[in-house]
């Protein structure tokens, strides 16, 4: 039995008008009727000034992409987050804003270690220790 390695992650469009696709064309195509009936309806310096900007807007949308999705997605998602109601909370804690305290250190000799331990602790988890002892003591 033959195994043959098939190829995963493909994204590829298939071209159907020359070297577009078909979303391609069709942003293309739209851009072009829009200029097609503006040549008819509008004087010809308005025409062209235009002109110039759909089918800068149609190319945009057929060929730009940003960070790999293309320009319609990319327009899609801000447009609907932007509309999509949120909500922000913000959870006051009643009481004072925590102090900080300042220690000032010891005259003594300082150790070779960088840093200070007290019966095998650091310093600072025996205050987050009685902190959060003195505060479980007050919740109660």
């Amino acid at each position: 039995m033959n195994q043959f390695t098939v190829p995963q992650f493909i994204e590829h469009e298939p071209k159907i008008v020359g070297p577009l696709t078909f979303k391609q064309f069709i942003f293309v195509g739209i851009a072009g009727a829009f200029c097609f009936v503006l040549y008819f309806t509008v004087p010809f310096l308005l025409f062209v000034l235009l002109s110039i900007v759909i089918m800068l807007g149609g190319f945009a949308l057929a060929f730009v992409k940003s960070g790999g999705r293309s320009l319609p997605v990319v327009l899609k998602n801000f447009f609907s987050f932007s509309a999509s109601p949120k909500m922000y909370l913000w959870k006051h804690k009643e009481g004072l804003p925590p102090k900080i305290i300042k220690v000032a250190p010891a005259p003594q000799e300082v150790e070779k270690s960088s840093v200070p331990t007290v019966a095998g602790k650091s310093r600072l988890n025996v205050l987050s220790t009685q902190i959060e002892t003195k505060s479980e003591e007050e919740k109660q």
